[in-house]
């Protein structure tokens, strides 16, 4: 068992992520201690986001996405907002990435439209999710279950609706760190 005190958790994400989806949950965990670090594509110092249909703050980039060590984490949290996930999904290392984690037995947590990179990972068929409710298709094409809940936790995979689900993501997100993230809750079915 992991202590959110002791977790290493990354939030990999580029330009046009939905501001609160990446400032709350960086923001909340840090401040549970863990030790959270931001992921983006080659070359990006710094990223920003979109907040109220406009260009939002600057986050600080730690590292490349292609330089990221699985098993130096606890966790990968995906941001979402419609360009972040959207671009990340054409990145060969993000989608590598999420696989990597996932195969490693790690959790994996993605709100809004983030479930696009999980679905370009193929990782949902036969799982239990929610999103955005225009993702719904695409989860549903892919295998998925798709679940109208704030979030939804099936083995190591965390997802949520939007922005305002942020409280029931982030407490998933400890929580599941805390109880070794792969425990199968299974979600009842809709």
């Amino acid at each position: 068992m992991v202590s959110i005190r002791e977790a290493r958790i990354l939030i990999m994400a580029t330009d046009g992520f939905e501001q609160s989806e990446l400032q709350t949950p960086l923001t909340r965990l840090r401040a549970a201690g863990a030790k959270v670090e931001v992921a983006a594509p080659e070359g990006a110092s710094e990223i920003k986001g979109w907040q109220d249909k406009n260009w939002g703050a600057k986050v600080p980039v730690d590292l490349e996405i292609a330089a990221v060590e699985v098993d130096d984490y606890d966790a990968l949290v995906l941001p979402g907002g419609q360009m972040n996930p959207d671009i990340l999904r054409m990145n060969d290392d993000a989608v590598a990435l999420v696989q990597d984690f996932l195969d490693a037995g790690k959790i994996v947590a993605a709100i809004c439209h983030a479930p696009w990179l999980l679905i370009e990972a193929d990782v949902v068929d036969g799982k239990n999710l929610t999103s955005w409710p225009s993702v719904r298709t695409d989860i549903e094409n892919a295998g998925g279950e798709w679940i109208d809940r704030e979030v939804v936790v099936d083995g190591g995979l965390i997802t949520s609706r939007s922005p305002k689900d942020l409280d029931a993501f982030v407490a998933a997100i400890i929580e599941q760190i805390e109880s070794e993230g792969v425990e199968d809750e299974e979600s009842p079915k809709a």
